[in-house]
């Protein structure tokens, strides 16, 4: 069945007026078939979102904490319980398989419930006595409506790294997902729905560059959150200030894992092909560029060799699959041209994702000859100037860079215009030490290969990637959704609140 989707302004599905006179399609990257059509919306859709932002901002400001926390734990309980339908929704337009979807929601979970705590989040100082008779406290309030602006990589995570602290911090919310899988905001709009939030603080309005500008430029919307490529978030920041805006742009990356020599090349050749070709590559955290201190850098590469054979790739419904294709038949043949212009710019094609077996029938028995595909690949010996070292391919492609010192690794990884993590493998405490201190990158693991952190900490990279000051969710987010206020204040006489001998409840 062919599905429609639409926008979610003031708590319902909204279609455009009349027919969408704009629409894009909604693929299986599996089979390449057509599914769905999502609707485009033109400014009238985004000022009625902004509009229907601007107008429950009235009433959500002044719920209590209380209150937005006990909408925030509703929330929490009815995704945990209905993760599964989520994570389909998800495979079925993306394409990545079931589990990765699942811990991407996963971990959008875990912003959910760190924003679950925002009575202690929006605790603000207190100084008595500041001068006779004087205190001073400070406060932290709501923006107004505010933009997200999410990637079509992680259609339920992403968001979840900005909207649960938004809202928990008395802000409205405008989001405007990717038009390549736009199903998972509907379902998250519907979610919020139930658990109890008021119609109007959570809107999905769907769209290209049309419904974004009107985002970037409306009066009435006070931040933007972007995720995405960095020519994009260096647009979306650049006009977003222009607008008097308050903006995070979050923008691509080439991510480098150091191995040093004392490495254990097991744990080093796993954490490789984990980190490089799971979600087939399209993670911006993905390790794409494995810098290798030779001597070991044949046994390494052997070993990650044997294990993309072992790989599974096939539909993201299939129990068995490892990877799925990618998101669209166009990004494909991007990702495959720097395949072709990494043999042209003289890099060994150590395995050929071209030529991976890929599973005939999903689970259903729907063929998937025509699905989006492309295996594991892994490049060696590659140079820094080749594109495929320089450029963001967000696929499958993995990069080896052979150094002879850990000086000539670090300066490899610092020199790049990107900074958004790195890890270094080794057994050596002093080295990682020093790594983590000497290297220009916003997210560090050691021994780990993707650091992203955890929803109490905050999620941002340095360079080319991260325009503005504040990182995504953590302190950052909390932040980054409030407006500071210091207020000096003097009493002359005590009041006094009458009798009451009841026990004091919140209401």
């Amino acid at each position: 069945m062919s599905k429609h989707i639409t926008h979610w302004i003031g708590g319902r599905p909204v279609a455009t007026a009349g027919a969408a006179a704009r629409r894009g399609d909604i693929f299986d990257p599996a089979t390449g078939r057509i599914t769905g059509h999502v609707d485009f919306a033109e400014v009238t859709e985004v000022d009625q979102a902004v509009a229907a932002a601007a107008s429950a901002f009235t009433e959500w400001r002044t719920a209590s904490v209380a209150r937005r926390a006990t909408v925030l734990f509703a929330f929490r309980e009815l995704l945990n319980a209905r993760k599964d339908e989520l994570a389909s929704i998800i495979v079925s337009e993306h394409g990545k398989v079931h589990s990765d979807a699942l811990g991407e929601i996963a971990r959008g979970l875990e912003v959910v419930e760190y924003a679950c705590g925002i009575p202690q989040l929006l605790k603000g100082g207190f100084t008595e006595q500041a001068s006779t008779g004087i205190d001073v406290y400070s406060i932290r309030q709501p923006l107004g409506p505010v933009a997200i602006i999410s990637p079509f990589n992680f259609p339920a995570m992403v968001p979840m790294w900005f909207f649960p602290i938004a809202i928990a911090a008395g802000n409205t919310v405008v989001v405007k997902p990717s038009e390549k899988d736009p199903s998972a905001a509907n379902f998250l709009a519907g979610l919020w729905k139930e658990a109890g939030l008021p119609d109007g603080v959570f809107n999905v309005v769907h769209g290209d560059k049309v419904a974004v500008d009107r985002l970037l430029e409306h009066p009435d919307i006070k931040s933007v959150s972007f995720v995405g490529s960095t020519p994009i978030a260096r647009y979306v920041y650049e006009t977003g200030t222009r607008y008097g805006k308050r903006v995070q742009a979050l923008g691509g990356a080439k991510n480098h894992m150091l191995v040093l020599p004392d490495a254990d090349l097991d744990l080093s050749a796993d954490a490789a092909v984990n980190a490089g070709f799971g979600a087939a590559g399209e993670r911006c955290m993905a390790v794409s560029v494995l810098v290798v201190v030779d001597p070991v850098g044949d046994e390494l590469v052997e070993k990650i060799k044997q294990r993309i054979a072992t790989l599974t790739v096939g539909p993201g419904c299939n129990g068995d699959s490892e990877m799925g294709p990618l998101v669209t038949g166009q990004h494909r043949d991007k990702v495959t041209s720097y395949v072709e212009s990494g043999l042209a710019d003289g890099a060994e094609l150590a395995v050929d994702g071209r030529k991976h077996a890929v599973t005939a029938e999903d689970r259903d028995g729907t063929p998937t000859a025509d699905g989006f595909w492309l295996g594991p690949t892994l490049f060696d010996r590659v140079k820094p100037g080749m594109s495929v070292y320089t450029d963001e391919i967000f696929g499958p492609v993995l990069s080896v860079v052979r150094v002879a010192s850990y000086e000539e690794g670090l300066a490899l990884i610092n020199a790049n215009p990107y900074g958004n993590g790195t890890a270094i493998f080794t057994n050596d405490g002093g080295a990682a030490r020093r790594f983590q201190y000497e290297v220009e990158v916003g997210m560090v693991g050691i021994n780990v290969p993707i650091p992203v952190p955890v929803a109490y900490y905050s999620f941002g990279g340095w360079k080319a990637s991260l325009f503005g000051d504040a990182h995504a969710y953590g302190q950052d987010g909390v932040h980054f959704f409030t407006r500071g206020k210091a207020v000096t204040q003097r009493w002359l006489d005590p009041s006094h609140g009458g009798i009451n001998l009841g026990f004091p409840t919140n209401t």
